[in-house]
């Protein structure tokens, strides 16, 4: 097989770029991410399956390229859950996080908010957010459905009621302007949801404190179930979802301050709609990978950090743990 920079030769189970670098991860969770693999249909799903099997047994039929693998990968890693090995249901695929997610940024950040469609806005994007962390966990243990209730209502309540409160404080505070009081108006969601997916993640997720997720050495042989490893894993997870909403509920208000005011969108406010959304597609989709590249998902620790029974099982410096998406 012809190797070039552009294509390294394919390992089974490796990324195809360097993740101990920014730029690596990066350009490693842009292919995760890629909206084209929702439209993967099941027999080429079948066949990316089949043809990594078959480089697995050293049964690969002649002339396929290293390209031809990594493509093959990138399907499997989009659709297959790396633990459980079932397919992740589309609209919480983080290939899908952003065609699914777009709408729900822009209902939550619509101007002029009444108390209903604040809690419906929240209600929806927790309800979405806690079925993306669930179907994109590390399953290496099993998640019970309380556990799962236990996150989903825990952020639901935290993102409602900071979002309310916050809104019911703004509408009272009458030395604001017009003006600031609708710019302050649109930027609540981000505290709201940053808080939100703090208490999604930690609660959706707490049963690996208690029972620690499986760490592995150098050949993928599961070394036992670290609780330690289990507090990085989530607190990485819960600091790209508070990076992540960052632009998204940020950017997005300010750059609709000013188009408002351009004559054209004066004239025409049928617009307003298509282009807010617009701009929430864009930043969401510049956010979603820079956020989640702040972190590889298959993370390493240093061993001399983890419990004792697992450093003296090993004589591997380095382990590695599913973090998570």
């Amino acid at each position: 097989m012809a190797v070039s920079a552009a294509c390294p030769a394919f390992q089974l189970g490796r990324p195809r770029y360097d993740q101990s670098s920014f730029l690596g991860r990066l350009k490693h969770f842009v292919e995760i991410i890629d909206p084209s693999t929702l439209f993967v249909s099941e027999r080429r799903l079948t066949e990316c399956i089949n043809l990594l099997d078959d480089f697995k047994r050293g049964t690969l039929p002649p002339g396929v390229s290293d390209l031809q693998l990594w493509e093959a990968q990138k399907v499997k890693q989009a659709i297959i859950h790396p633990d459980t090995g079932e397919k992740i249901f589309m609209p919480f695929r983080m290939s899908g996080y952003v065609p699914f997610g777009t709408p729900i940024v822009v209902g939550l950040l619509l101007p002029n908010q009444t108390v209903v469609s604040t809690i419906f806005w929240q209600w929806l994007n927790q309800s979405h957010n806690a079925c993306v962390n669930y179907s994109n966990r590390n399953a290496t243990k099993p998640t019970p459905t309380s556990t799962f209730l236990q996150g989903y209502f825990g952020a639901v309540t935290s993102a409602v009621s900071l979002a309310v409160g916050l809104n019911v404080l703004i509408q009272k505070a009458n030395r604001l302007s017009p003006a600031t009081r609708m710019i302050i108006q649109r930027l609540i969601p981000f505290p709201a949801v940053a808080s939100a997916n703090i208490c999604n993640v930690g609660l959706m997720r707490h049963i690996e404190l208690s029972e620690g997720v499986d760490v592995l050495d150098g050949n993928g042989n599961v070394l036992g179930s670290s609780k330690i490893a289990a507090k990085h894993a989530i607190m990485e997870t819960a600091f790209t979802r508070v990076v992540l909403p960052m632009p998204i509920f940020v950017l997005p208000p300010i750059v609709m301050s000013y188009l408002e005011k351009l004559p054209l969108l004066q004239t025409n406010r049928r617009l307003l709609l298509p282009i807010h959304s617009l701009v929430c597609l864009a930043t969401f989709s510049l956010s979603l990978p820079l956020a989640i590249s702040l972190f590889p998902q298959m993370s390493q620790i240093d061993v001399s950090q983890l419990e004792p029974e697992i450093a003296m099982a090993t004589d591997c410096k380095v382990v590695t743990y599913n973090k998570g998406l």
